[in-house]
């Protein structure tokens, strides 16, 4: 029995030539034309029967108050209800907390931040339970609400116990340096903005199980979750995820609740289930990066070399644990970057507020960190009159030295690749002409400056939670020789997916069109860690890999036997078996005789990460295998009128050790760095006094663009191979070069400095926006922001009168309606037009291109 299918080559016409598409070479993003021709299926895009239930959850409008009543009479009586559940409604599990307990489902009695959880509407369609959810009437007692990192350090209020890294005695460090400086960083959190909101849709199952269909990071902890809140054991939940619209830590533990809401309403209706969240109430009832508040204290010598260091960081962590403890034990391994403190002593504390629990993001807490000590490298460059660059050249960790956590300094190239990217970048020649430009605007009287950074990353790749550095992957070979994959890794974009196909079809050393990917599923691969710490290529792909191996083994045996040859002298080439000098095989011609002599074709693999530990309790350990290494050049113009700056050039040369996909590498780290630049330029998370999200919508909320990209734009991988045993000495490219952006920032930073002749350390802020730049602008130029004029009383009073009849006005916002004088007034031109100037198109429309309704509407 033999077929060739007509999807790839046959092996007939499949001549003794190197495979296509093997590691190193730079093939397509697996789903690339899909996505393009936008046929990609994502999980609202499954078709779905007559019948299925859409939910809609009623959401808090308090930060914090205790729930006196709900009368939910007209929720219920809504077109198209058929159920509305509360606390009292959950069937068994309540507290899907990831780590920690402290997370509800639904709210019981207390509510602890606006958009939180108080009913869930069950309804024919999506938006018939989205109206019928706003006719609840609920009655509360408002209580004092914690909304700043300040407050909650103020009243010591936390969400998990601090944590403290010591090494030396700092205090002394510091009393005994000959220079001593003090400073504080402030940064915003993030919103994660995947172009694919949150939603899950479950199909009950005729054995009394769940086949759960989420947009998740995370399948296994969604299986779990949704058995727990069911009351089903794990193995009557099956978990798929074949892809998702975007991830970036905002689908690691935050896509659960939506999961286990439907799957409770499809136990309690044996009917398929279906939820999604609209892009403003995702925004506003799911966590963000966490914002920090840091403070340093740094000893130097003459020259600038740091001698000891006391840091605070305080992460703003929401209401509940989530993932926080884990994301400032992040932040506090990286508030050293690349730099050696002899003496440290860091705090790391988690922050409540009553606000939505903050969760992963692309970095894990490391940006926050990072930022610290690039601020404070320019810090200490400014008051000592030198090239911030110097100042990091000079305190760059060496070979041999240990972290303030403990773990020993290996394989550091990065005096190396910054020295490398500045003499390619010209960063001494451009860093003096702009020098110069500065100076002769000053005298111009140009309102343009120029700034220049170089600044580098190192990052640790693992889990800092050990448990989790595991993997497993399922290979299968089919009697045509195509070969079917399944490992625990998900797809949100990153082209994990590609990379794998690609280390096992290098395993066999056949063409990359012979191996399918499958969406990732608990029923196939179980107990899976969540694709995040950007280690989905470094552990799925070994477990990959060592399916593999154990298949080769079984075949090379076989061979052996049956051809009577050594097992040294088969070999897996060019898409061919080679039996020594008797005889050579297609690849498939040789899985058709291996089967045909009943050997096994099917392998698990599996893969744990070695070397990695970490004392806890006495904050000491090897807590990464490895560090991935990187460094950036940025270029930025600001004008100091106001506050606008563009970036117009920057260089990257970035450690990806030996590239399994160099294309899709050099993309992660383009996608990468352009989100870093939002986070530390653009992109400003606002609460107004209530507790209440301002910026809920794009409208409000400013993503990077392709405007904003760097004019001029180069990145290159440093190419040497990864010291450790990773899959073919390969490095993790997801979520490092986010940090590489802290160029573009400490660019801006410069610019400011030069009005101060670089002799003082601006005092900017994350996102370094138009208005943060023009006021660290003003403030170098000892020009008061605040301008002096009197206040319209009327108007205020007004406003705060018009907020309190009406909630959805926030009282620090001046709406259209309350603006005094204001008339409607048409312009000549268009006056008693009422319909367009083509009626042709208004009665007959171009839908061609149009997206239907949603299923269901």
């Amino acid at each position: 029995m033999s077929h060739h299918s007509s999807l790839f080559d046959s092996y007939s016409i499949r001549r003794v030539r190197p495979p296509k598409n093997k590691i190193g070479t730079s093939a397509k993003h697996d789903s690339a034309i899909s996505h393009v021709m936008g046929t990609a299926t994502y999980v609202d895009d499954i078709a779905k029967p007559q019948g299925t239930l859409h939910l809609a959850v009623g959401k808090s409008n308090h930060a914090h108050a205790r729930v006196l009543n709900m009368d939910l009479s007209a929720v219920r009586d809504a077109d198209g209800v058929v159920d509305v559940l509360s606390f009292k409604d959950l069937p068994a599990q309540t507290d899907i907390g990831a780590v920690f307990d402290g997370e509800p489902l639904m709210v019981d009695e207390l509510t602890e931040y606006v958009g939180q959880t108080l009913f869930v509407v069950v309804a024919t369609s999506h938006r018939a339970a989205k109206k019928a959810a706003l006719k609840a009437v609920v009655e509360y007692e408002p209580l004092p609400a914690v909304l700043s990192i300040d407050k909650a350090l103020e009243q010591e209020l936390y969400v998990r116990p601090s944590h403290f890294m010591k090494r030396g005695d700092a205090a002394t460090a510091l009393e005994n340096a000959p220079v001593r400086i003090e400073g504080h960083i402030h940064m915003r959190g993030q919103e994660h903005f995947y172009l694919e909101g949150q939603v899950s849709y479950v199909v009950p199952c005729d054995d009394g199980g769940l086949e759960v269909y989420t947009s998740s990071q995370h399948p296994s902890e969604v299986q779990q979750l949704v058995a727990e809140v069911t009351d089903l054991p794990f193995h009557a939940v099956n978990t798929v995820v074949r892809r998702m619209g975007g991830g970036f830590g905002g689908k690691e533990t935050q896509a659960a609740a939506w999961a286990c809401l439907c799957g409770i309403v499809a136990k309690r209706h044996n009917v398929p289930v279906s939820m999604r969240l609209d892009r403003q109430d995702d925004m506003v009832v799911t966590g963000k990066r966490h914002e920090f508040a840091n403070r340093y204290e740094v000893g130097l010598d003459e020259s600038g070399r740091i001698l000891g260091v006391d840091m605070q960081l305080a992460g703003l962590c929401g209401y509940s644990p989530d993932l926080s403890d884990a994301i400032v034990d992040r932040a506090m391994f990286h508030c050293d970057n690349a730099y050696y403190y002899p003496a440290a002593h860091v705090a790391g504390h988690r922050c409540k507020t009553h606000t939505v629990s903050n969760t992963a993001y692309r970095g894990f807490g490391g940006p926050q960190g990072l930022m610290t000590a690039e601020y404070m490298m320019d810090h200490i460059a400014y008051t000592l009159g030198q090239d911030p660059l110097q100042v990091r050249l000079a305190n760059l960790y060496q070979n041999g030295q240990s972290t303030h956590y403990g773990q020993t300094i290996e394989h550091f190239d990065l005096a190396t690749i910054m020295s490398k990217l500045a003499k390619d970048s010209d960063y001494e020649t451009r860093r003096q002409q702009i020098i110069k430009a500065n100076q002769q605007a000053a005298a111009e009287g140009s309102d343009k400056r120029l700034g220049i950074a170089l600044t580098p990353v190192k990052f640790g790749i693992s889990f800092t939670v050990q448990t989790l550095n595991q993997a497993g992957a399922l290979v299968h070979i089919y009697t045509d020789g195509s070969i079917h994959l399944n490992h625990g890794g998900t797809e949100m974009g990153q082209g994990l997916y590609i990379k794998i196909a690609q280390i096992v079809a290098n395993e066999f050393d056949v063409d990359l069109d012979t191996v399918k990917v499958s969406a990732t599923r608990t029923d196939k691969v179980p107990n899976t860690s969540p694709t995040a710490a950007s280690s989905g290529t470094d552990i799925n792909g070994k477990a990959a890999q060592n399916a593999c191996l154990s298949i080769k083994a079984r075949i090379v045996e076989f061979a052996a036997e049956h051809f009577e040859v050594a097992q040294e002298a088969i070999r897996f080439e060019q898409n061919h078996v080679y039996i020594g000098d008797k005889e050579t095989l297609t690849f498939a011609e040789m899985i058709q005789l291996a089967y045909q002599n009943r050997i096994s074709l099917s392998s698990t693999g599996y893969y744990k990460t070695p070397k990695i530990f970490y004392d806890r309790s006495k904050a000491w350990g090897r807590p990464f295998f490895y560090f991935a290494l990187g460094a950036a050049c940025a270029e930025v113009e600001i004008d100091t009128l106001t506050g606008e700056y563009q970036v117009l050039r920057c260089d990257v040369l970035h450690d990806a050790g030996q590239s399994i996909n160099p294309a899709i590498d050099i993309g992660q780290i383009e996608g990468g760095f352009v989100q870093g630049m939002g986070w530390l330029t653009a992109e400003e998370l606002i609460w107004d006094s209530t507790g209440k999200l301002a910026s809920n919508s794009p409208a409000n909320y400013k993503i990077p663009t392709a405007h904003d990209l760097p004019k001029q734009w180069s990145v290159k991988l440093y190419d040497r191979k990864n010291s450790e045993q990773t899959i073919y000495n390969s490095k993790a490219v997801g979520e490092p070069p986010f940090m590489l952006a802290a160029s573009v920032w400490c660019a801006i930073n410069n610019a400011v400095a030069s009005l101060g002749d670089y002799q003082k350390n601006p005092e900017l802020t994350m996102p370094a926006t138009p208005e943060a730049v023009l006021k660290s602008v003003m403030r170098m130029q000892g020009t008061p922001w605040e301008v002096d004029a009197e206040v319209d009383t009327d108007t205020v009073v007004s406003l705060i009168k018009g907020a309190e009849e009406n909630s959805d006005l926030y009282n620090d916002k001046v709406m259209p309606q309350d603006v005094r004088h204001a008339k409607d007034i048409d312009p000549a031109e268009v006056e008693g037009r009422q319909v367009d100037d083509q009626p042709e198109a208004t009665e007959h429309p171009n839908v061609a291109g149009a997206r239907g309704p949603a299923h269901s509407e």
